[in-house]
């Protein structure tokens, strides 16, 4: 209904035509096999439509991941593509909560998106945010060290991203 609303509202010049409809792929139990081998061995799955959580408890750091699509629609994605809101002002806020957050961009066009690690008592986690028309994914990692929780963060931005994201 809402690709036929979007036609309509193009063909009488309302719309760009190429207005966007935010993720390609919004199921997650797809992704499932392709994030277990991004990860590598001993990683076991448990996927649903909107979520996906992958945890292995004999590998290095004993790493904890949770994927999630759901919506943001407060704004700020518009805030951060126009650049009123800059990533160092994100980074404040998140510091502001934790001072040991750090935050970086990531390369996730045509969405917008931004990593942050973060220690958590005796642990650490890393959190990916990745925003497009409104669809958000988040990608929380918790693990032994940042630098394990960062990495497998990292790794399925590279790798599950472009294919939730879509062209």
């Amino acid at each position: 209904m809402r690709h036929a609303l979007l036609v309509l509202l193009a063909l009488f010049g309302l719309v760009p035509a190429a207005a966007a409809d935010g993720f390609a792929l919004r199921d997650l139990t797809a992704a499932a096999a392709e994030a277990r081998a991004a990860l590598g061995r001993g990683f076991e799955a448990k996927a649903e439509r909107e979520r996906l959580l992958l945890v292995c408890t004999g590998c290095q750091g004993d790493p904890i991941v949770d994927l999630q699509l759901g919506r943001q629609s407060d704004g700020t994605e518009g805030r951060v593509r126009s650049g009123q809101t800059t990533f160092d002002t994100l980074e404040a806020i998140c510091r502001a909560r934790n001072p040991t957050c750090r935050l970086s961009g990531l390369s996730v066009a045509p969405a917008v998106g931004w990593l942050t690690s973060y220690s958590l008592g005796g642990t650490a986690g890393a959190t990916a945010t990745v925003i497009r028309d409104g669809d958000l994914l988040t990608v929380r990692v918790l693990a032994a060290t940042e630098a394990v929780a960062t990495a497998h963060a990292r790794r399925l931005v590279e790798t599950l991203v472009p294919r939730i994201v879509g062209p």
